[in-house]
């Protein structure tokens, strides 16, 4: 029988080795995908403290770098090609991080790689069935935060906030938001195909490491919701549902909290907004808008 194979970025802790944990237990081969290779390391002992049979496989790769990005499609797309993506990395980076490729790091490895990653694994997938499921934010959170299709990158830090210390949060919320219009083009330009596309809220939870370079009131913001809020674990619930979960095998284009159906924002369901931010996305990464 085929072993199905999975792979999962930003599985070096949180909620993406919580994740991989859940996945491997299953059965399945799990390819961890980190930019570091003693973390990577560190993650799968731990794995394998909890599950001593699983099947783990090591990708390094800095999802900020396209480079990087294409690199790792091309290992992943050997057969066999991935039968679940879930893409989890995610970072909070300064508005004015810019990588060696001139894209600000948040949006690169929050939203083009993963656009870059999932739709280079199509081609390979080909007529099998798979599922990729993108790890967003909280829709209701998000509302007040619509993407500026005009300045993707930041650059000109209209509409980040008069606080210095949160505009970098709000650049990571727009990215967030990005996820979500990226699954519903994505699912609306695989239809006729057997692969499915849809975006999860994990919660707020602890210890996913994204606010380790916080500064000043951010920090101090983070620093109280680590107070109150579950672990990894209860973060990876929906994601992995939505991985293997037989009540959703033919779902597809929607956003689910808590493994339930909700709707997102307006500006993240406009279909123009959506065909615009993929568009550019296109151009971002090196691909043709066709697919």
């Amino acid at each position: 029988m085929h072993q199905q194979r999975a792979v999962v970025t930003g599985a070096t802790g949180g909620i993406g080795e919580a994740i991989t944990r859940s996945l491997a237990a299953s059965g399945m081969t799990v390819v961890m995908v980190g930019r570091s290779g003693p973390r990577l390391d560190d993650a799968r002992e731990r794995v394998l403290t909890t599950v001593p049979d699983a099947d783990l496989r090591l990708e390094r790769a800095d999802l900020s770098l396209l480079a990087d990005v294409r690199d790792l499609t091309g290992r992943l797309a050997r057969d066999p090609a991935p039968d679940i993506v879930v893409s989890n990395a995610a970072v909070i980076a300064d508005v004015g991080d810019i990588t060696p490729e001139g894209i600000q790091r948040t949006l690169a490895t929050n939203h083009l790689a993963p656009y870059l990653l999932l739709r280079s694994l199509i081609g390979p997938i080909g007529s099998r069935p798979a599922r990729f499921v993108v790890v967003g934010a909280s829709p209701r959170g998000l509302a007040r935060v619509p993407v500026d299709l005009a300045d993707l990158n930041c650059r000109t830090g209209r509409g980040l906030g008069p606080l210095p210390s949160f505009r970098p949060f709000t650049a990571y919320a727009r990215t967030k938001n990005m996820n979500t219009m990226f699954v519903y083009a994505l699912a609306r330009r695989l239809g006729s195909t057997r692969i499915t596309v849809n975006g999860a809220h994990p919660g707020i939870i602890k210890g996913t490491g994204l606010g380790r370079d916080n500064r000043g009131a951010l920090r101090l913001f983070g620093a109280a919701l680590n107070q109150v809020t579950p672990g990894p674990g209860t973060g990876a619930d929906t994601p992995v549902w939505l991985a293997t979960s037989p009540e959703v095998r033919d779902v597809t284009g929607r956003f689910f909290v808590r493994r339930k159906q909700v709707p997102t924002a307006p500006h993240t369901t406009d279909i123009d907004r959506c065909d615009q931010l993929w568009t550019e996305s296109a151009r971002l990464v090196g691909l043709p808008p066709e697919l």
